[in-house]
């Protein structure tokens, strides 16, 4: 048996005359595997109660069978295969045996030297195993682990939830994941990241579950520095490009110190050549002798250069875009066809005009005046680069955006783009950079101000529009105008209000208010001369004292803008909510309020006016009313 024997065959006489403790001793020694077959050849035959030492021999052999003589061989042999076989399975159980005891010290040796906390637990969570790493963190022994369990190592106030994830995760068998705190031997805490999941058999049933638990301390340390890194970082780029804009605004400083010197240099040399005419005619006028024809002449020369001062100023206004628009609504393809009628007369005839009429009507809310005044000064720009020779082609499209136009980014929208082309001789790209700088020319000296531009870039811009330049030095260049078109048609003003004359001023009588002493006493003694009765108000606050005293004086309110205090337009709403059926007529020469806003729904009258400017907006207004 020792050898290794895989079946005994024992006859009933040595079991009866033999010593059997030694045998009986090495069948209870064996492994739990193993249970050695016997076959006992025995005279008597029948149950155990009539044989004792059949009784006696089962008790030590255990595994034993009983087979009486006389036998048949074949008998015996039967026996034995049989015995044989089932031996055969036992030592078949036994290597599979060793496999899992070897699979088992092999799990456990690789769990003991992973740097993972790992641990076992049958399938209602009872924990079976936990592997080295676990008692080396946590100081525990097997012993603390049956006494206190594994829930002494977490932190109390989380275990409330901690408790119903996993409970959770048991009922349906799945994956079951989350980061806590787990105490170490010394007291301190770290994070770990928990992940337990499910072992299945062929059936797909949950015989076991396996759990690790990962030290993510130092990885969450090593984020918390990184994101202090990413904030240290934006915090310097943030600085970086404080400093780059507080550059850029240095450098824009500089160059729009540059551009005033400029605009100051040309303003200054512009009005002053037009004060030379208009002090050398007021002391011509003086002269005793003078006759009627050159009394005539001066006081023209002195209307005339006013009015280019006029013209002056508001192309200054347009190119800081603080001029008082007054927009209407109107078709530009119309006026287009009216404007280049003025165009061919400038041009002459050497230069070829070509307009490529828009196929539909156009409609813009912009101001008209200022609208054929931009296409003017651009024809005109470009009959000079041709020298006076060459082929003009002015053309609109619709486009649905404005592009990128000198580093501003692209606009969508319902655009009307107007272009003009000349076959010139282009513009650098040096000049290009700085064509719409107020008083910048390329023409020669005395044939051009270097406003015209400045006035077209102003008028788009405080019209929501823009202008893009094109040009290749020796071919041409094209310059296309920008303005959002308008969804509705215009209302035909001319089919509502009759022609309107003016109206005798006998009778009517004007508030004045005006805060410069020398423009409210010219308006007072000018309304007086066209037969008007007039009151001067110094400001908005003495004006509505005048009201207030006696509204119905007054037939019209005629106010500047720019006064101290109260501004005109703040004074035309109160008098609007107060007196809603007084008109009001604002004069300004500047103002940012209507500049940024035309849409107040007052009449403006620009300054510098004339008498008959003046007397016209009155007529008109208070024809206006009276049909209202």
């Amino acid at each position: 048996m020792q050898a290794g024997a895989g079946l005994v065959v024992v006859t009933e006489e040595a079991l009866a005359t033999g010593d059997m403790r030694e045998v009986s001793a090495w069948i209870d020694a064996q492994p739990e595997w193993s249970d050695l077959p016997f076959v006992l050849l025995t005279h008597r035959g029948g149950g155990l109660e009539r044989n004792p030492r059949a009784a006696r021999a089962l008790a030590i052999l255990g595994n034993v069978t009983f087979i009486e003589r006389p036998f048949h061989p074949t008998t015996l042999i039967s026996l034995a295969d049989a015995a044989l076989r089932g031996r055969r399975r036992q030592y078949d159980a036994r290597a599979r045996l060793e496999q899992l005891v070897e699979g088992e010290r092999q799990f456990r040796t690789l769990a003991d030297s992973i740097p993972t906390l790992c641990w076992t637990a049958d399938p209602d969570g009872t924990v079976l195993w936990f592997n080295q790493r676990w008692y080396d963190y946590t100081g525990m022994t097997p012993v603390h682990l049956r006494d206190r369990g594994w829930r002494s190592v977490h932190e109390p106030a989380g275990m409330p939830a901690l408790l119903e994830r996993w409970n959770a995760a048991l009922s349906v068998g799945e994956p079951f994941e989350t980061t806590v705190p787990l105490r170490a031997a010394d007291g301190s805490y770290r994070s770990f990241l928990i992940r337990v999941d499910p072992v299945r058999n062929a059936q797909g049933q949950v015989t076991r579950w396996f759990g690790t638990a990962t030290d993510i301390s130092k990885q969450q340390e090593a984020e918390a520095a990184l994101r202090i890194h990413a904030d240290e970082l934006e915090e310097r780029v943030e600085q970086r490009t404080r400093e780059r804009e507080q550059a850029q605004d240095a450098l824009r400083q500089a160059q729009k110190m540059e551009a005033i010197g400029q605009l100051t240099g040309g303003v200054a040399h512009d009005f002053n050549n037009l004060l030379t005419v208009i002090r050398g005619s007021v002391d011509l006028l003086r002269r005793p002798d003078l006759s009627e024809e050159r009394r005539a002449r001066y006081i023209d020369a002195i209307g005339s250069t006013a009015d280019r001062a006029a013209k002056l100023t508001g192309q200054l206004l347009a190119f800081a875009r603080r001029q008082a628009l007054t927009p209407e609504l109107f078709d530009a393809g119309l006026s287009l066809s009216e404007v280049t009628d003025i165009i061919r007369t400038l041009i002459g005839s050497r230069v070829q005009l070509d307009f490529v009429r828009p196929a539909t009507p156009a409609f813009i809310l912009a101001d008209r005046g200022q609208f054929d005044t931009a296409i003017v000064n651009m024809a005109v720009n470009a009959r000079d680069a041709m020298n006076g020779e060459g082929t003009l082609t002015i053309a609109t499209s619709t486009v649905s955006r404005i592009p990128a136009i000198r580093g501003h980014a692209p606009v969508a929208g319902d655009f009307l783009a107007v272009s003009i082309t000349d076959s010139g001789s282009g513009i650098s790209e040096e000049d290009a950079e700085r064509i719409f700088q107020p008083f910048f020319t390329t023409k020669a000296v005395g044939q051009g101000t270097g406003l015209g531009l400045s006035q077209v870039i102003g008028f788009a811009k405080q019209s929501g529009g823009d202008i893009q330049l094109d040009s290749m030095v020796g071919k041409g260049t094209t310059f296309t105008l920008y303005l959002p078109r308008a969804d509705t048609q215009p209302v035909d003003v001319e089919a509502v209000v009759p022609t309107l004359t003016p109206i005798e001023g006998e009778g009517v009588c004007v508030l004045v208010v005006e805060d410069n002493e020398q423009v409210g006493a010219f308006a007072t003694q000018a309304l007086r001369e066209l037969g008007y009765a007039s009151v001067l108000a110094p400001d908005g606050t003495r004006a509505l004292a005048e009201l207030s005293a006696g509204h119905d004086r007054f037939q019209i309110v005629f106010s500047d803008v720019v006064m101290p205090g109260m501004s005109g337009v703040e004074l035309a709403g109160k008098i609007r909510r107060l007196y809603p059926d007084l008109p009001v007529v604002l004069a300004s020469g500047y103002s940012h309020i209507l500049a940024e806003d035309s849409s107040h729904g007052f009449e403006l009258l620009h300054k510098p006016y004339s008498i008959e400017q003046l007397s016209r907006m009155l007529s008109k207004t208070l024809a206006r009313r009276r049909l209202m």
